[in-house]
């Protein structure tokens, strides 16, 4: 009987202690999971905390109202369509909701940089025409394709008088007083100045373009409010992607309107700071257009340049692959002896056309085609497109990857296998989203000018966000030791770190990281200065920065990041280096300031 009473107690002792244990492992790891959840990053935020965005909100009333009416069905893509088929809303999310416009600064620069451009002539002391009685022309051909600066300037002027309206609700209007605007516009004609005044006239050193470039960077940098901002407030246009070749690498920091990225590093230009704007159409609308599938005999329409460098040697190669199609049309063409007709023709009897890469990546076919209902075809890796934040390019667009369309029959095996229905489809919706590609005078609801108000309304945040920070420590005193310091490490991350910094680290080290604590933080190019490898003898030291006389002596160009040639060889080779190019520096550098990092998180 005792033997058994010991059995028990032995028993239920065992299965105490489990309970115990199991209950105290719960409660760890419930501990655990809170400390882990309370050290965390917020994942979320409360949007009832924050104020409404005076440029960007959401309009909740005008879109229960609109789907409250039974003449309208919303679509998948968050779209409001009315059952005509005409686009009444493109996006749920409003940029311009309640009549909040955009308010814009416009400098009254000299008539030499705008109008005067054209043609026309101040009279007195006016800088501006008097649009109320005569609008100045552009000049058409090929130029008008990238008159960009043009529109949004007179649409501008046009906001002064309330009178001219005429019932359209504007995107932007001019302020005068800089203070109350949220941003500032630079009336710089830069496409229709490189098109027309690029040749240096005789016995003079410049050409009339890069003397204005010159003059205008330094009336910028003069102005307060590009001292405010340090000019990321600022709007500059260069559609062209030859305009502003001199000035664009010191008014980096604007927010520039262009057609592409193809011929700007990523530290001037990105798709992040600026915003791109789509080209006008160089051949006529397809008004009236009554075609179908069946009424457009050419199943696929190319005519341009075909031999471009670069990323437009893909013309020639499709060119030889498609040519002897029976239903394909690729050709030679230009503006020159009807050619502009000849392509108006030959878009509006086709089903798909080409927008092939060439010397960049965009060009105007795309929206020729748009104009023309022909269902664009773009192989172009390195596009961007106008407004796509807010706009599906698929539903009306094909997109083929440069590998996939170089492959024998690829391309038009995958042409051929669209059904008549898919193509009706992007055909309708082709049609619904033509006017947001139109520029016009004056501007109507939802056309391109006043889409690339909204697309610049839509970085307004952003902008104010980089001012804001940026001014932190505006109130600050300056301290005589620019630059960053070195700072010990512990004596084990040199060994750890330096062997698992490829593996362990995060990504690499973002741009703004290089030149952080540096007066001049937002410079484009910088490069940390001289640097030594890690001296085996102390082994504690990494230098993540350099001071600012080493920045003076750094290239501003951030296209070649190149050493300065006039640095003295002896001083570069008085202490030995860990790499023998310049791109082994580079690495070197980045790999020594992620591990500083690492450690210092």
């Amino acid at each position: 009987m005792a033997e058994r009473n010991v059995h028990l107690m032995g028993f239920f002792g065992r299965k105490s202690l489990f309970s115990m244990f199991s209950i105290t492992s719960i409660l760890f790891m419930l501990s655990l999971l809170f400390v882990m959840r309370s050290t965390g990053h917020r994942h979320f935020f409360y949007l009832n905390v924050l104020p409404k965005s005076k440029v960007l909100a959401l309009s909740e009333e005008g879109y229960s109202q609109s789907s409250s009416q039974s003449d309208y069905e919303v679509s998948n893509s968050n779209r409001v369509v009315s059952n005509k088929g005409t686009l009444e809303k493109y996006n749920v999310l409003k940029c311009n909701p309640s009549k909040q416009v955009l308010k814009v600064f416009m400098y009254d620069l000299p008539p030499q940089f705008h109008f005067e451009l054209l043609g026309w002539k101040a009279e007195g002391k006016s800088v501006w025409p008097d649009i109320r009685k005569l609008v100045p022309t552009y000049p058409g051909g090929l130029n008008v394709q990238h008159s960009i600066e043009y529109w949004l300037t007179l649409d501008l002027l046009l906001s002064e008088f309330d009178d001219n309206l005429n019932g359209r609700s504007a995107s932007a209007i001019r302020v005068h007083n800089s203070s109350e605007a949220d941003v500032i516009f630079v009336p710089f004609f830069s496409s229709v100045c490189y098109n027309r005044f690029s040749k240096v006239k005789q016995k003079k050193k410049t050409s009339p373009n890069t003397l204005l470039q010159q003059k205008l960077v330094a009336f910028l940098t003069a102005q307060e409010e590009w001292k405010r901002s340090g000019g990321k407030d600022h709007i500059i246009l260069a559609h062209h992607p030859n305009s502003l070749l001199d000035a664009r690498m010191k008014l980096w920091p604007a927010m520039f309107i262009l057609s592409d990225f193809g011929r700007y590093p990523p530290t001037v230009a990105n798709i992040e700071k600026d915003v791109i704007a789509p080209y006008k159409h160089v051949i006529r609308n397809y008004e009236n257009d009554t075609s179908d599938f069946d009424s457009r005999p050419t199943l696929l329409y190319f005519q341009g340049a075909i031999y471009r460098k670069d990323g437009g040697s893909i013309r020639q190669e499709l060119f030889y692959m498609l040519k002897d199609e029976k239903d394909v049309h690729f050709s030679f063409g230009s503006i020159l002896k009807g050619g502009v007709k000849q392509a108006t023709d030959g878009m509006h009897s086709s089903k798909f056309c080409l927008n092939i890469a060439g010397d960049t990546p965009s060009s105007n076919r795309l929206f020729d085609a748009i104009a023309s209902h022909c269902v664009p075809v773009i192989i172009s890796d390195e596009i961007e497109l106008p407004y796509e934040d807010v706009l599906d390019y698929s539903e009306f667009c094909i997109f083929v990857r440069t590998s996939d369309a170089i492959k024998p029959h690829f391309l038009i095996n995958f042409i051929r296998s669209i059904t008549k229905q898919e193509w009706t489809r992007m055909w309708e919706r082709l049609k619904e989203i033509e006017n947001l590609f139109e520029y016009r005078y004056p501007s109507k609801d939802n056309d391109a000018v006043q889409m690339v108000w909204q697309a610049i309304a839509r970085k307004v945040p952003t902008v104010n966000f980089k001012v804001h920070k940026s001014s932190r420590y505006s109130r600050s005193p300056v301290s005589k030791e620019g630059g960053l310091k070195s700072f010990p490490l512990p004596k084990n991350i040199l060994g750890i770190g330096l062997a698992t910094a490829e593996n362990r680290l995060p990504d690499p080290v973002p741009l703004d990281f290089w030149d952080w604590g540096m007066r001049d933080r937002d410079r484009p190019g910088f490069t940390p200065g001289p640097t030594t490898g890690p001296d085996e003898s102390a082994g504690e030291e990494v230098e993540v920065g350099s001071g600012e006389d080493e920045l003076e002596d750094t290239p501003t160009s951030p296209v070649t990041n190149v050493p300065n040639e006039t640095t003295n060889s002896t001083e570069q080779n008085s202490t030995p280096t860990p790499y023998t190019s310049y791109e082994e520096k580079v690495k070197y550098q980045r790999l020594k300031l992620r591990v500083a990092i690492y450690d210092f998180r």
